[in-house]
């Protein structure tokens, strides 16, 4: 794929796209950077990540430029999705992994402002723990009810 038809067809689609240079999944996508493409459609592109948790994974982005989960438009949640699946129990099979790990940030921590999904392979006692991060505690069920309440409001504005 050259970068002109790429972006020509992307374009034309009537797809987002990042300036020339500004997104390194998109220079990816156009063929500007090089890339272990493991899976590519119209719409999603996988490849490995350049540093990888574990070998084999996987970073899997729509090829439109969406910075955030919330700016994905819906047609384009399942298709993501179902690739991020078929990659999820493709590490599974292909690796020999026990499991995986499926994740995506949105703003933090997002080292790449370009919509991605982690799709890495786990194995028993590969010495990760869980999240990365320390896990709490509500402090009373009050506490969490109120959280449950503004997320259960704010999913009604939404609506």
């Amino acid at each position: 794929m050259t970068d002109r038809s790429a972006r020509e067809r992307a374009a034309e689609a009537g797809e987002r796209l990042a300036p020339e240079g500004a997104c390194v999944f998109c220079d990816i996508r156009d063929g500007r950077l090089p890339a272990f493409t493991v899976l590519e459609d119209e719409r999603c592109l996988a490849f490995l990540d350049r540093r990888p948790v574990f070998p084999g994974h996987v970073l899997l982005i729509p090829k439109a430029h969406h910075v955030t989960l919330m700016d994905l438009p819906p047609d384009l949640l399942a298709p993501l999705f179902t690739h991020a699946q078929r990659l999820a129990r493709a590490v599974e099979r292909g690796l020999g992994a026990d499991g995986s790990f499926v994740a995506m940030n949105n703003r933090v921590s997002q080292s790449v402002a370009h919509l991605h999904v982690h799709v890495v392979p786990r194995r028993f006692r590969d010495g990760l723990r869980g999240f990365f991060w320390p896990r709490g505690h509500y402090e009373s069920d009050d506490a969490a009810r109120a959280i449950q309440q503004a997320l259960r409001g704010a999913l009604d504005q939404a609506s």
